[in-house]
């Protein structure tokens, strides 16, 4: 599972837990729920967290800080 160097996501922000939901193949788009609340860029860092840790890679967020949908770059 992601195993792109580039790819989309949708976040889910306040939720229960951090986890991968599951994937669009219409959008080609992982689905991603956050416990962190969307105020502050809290629930960016908490993704980029939760990702860096899922993949056991560094990522960063090339566009879509202010929107649910973001594209997402692994950094080797």
């Amino acid at each position: 599972m992601m195993k792109e160097k580039v790819f989309k996501v949708i976040i889910k922000p306040n939720a229960a837990k951090n986890e991968v939901i599951g994937f669009d193949k219409d959008k080609k788009e992982y689905k991603v729920s956050i416990k962190e609340k969307a105020e502050d860029n809290k629930a960016n860092r908490e993704l980029l967290r939760f990702l860096s840790k899922y993949l056991q890679k560094r990522v960063k967020i090339k566009s879509g800080l202010k929107s649910r949908e973001k594209l997402i770059e692994v950094i080797d």
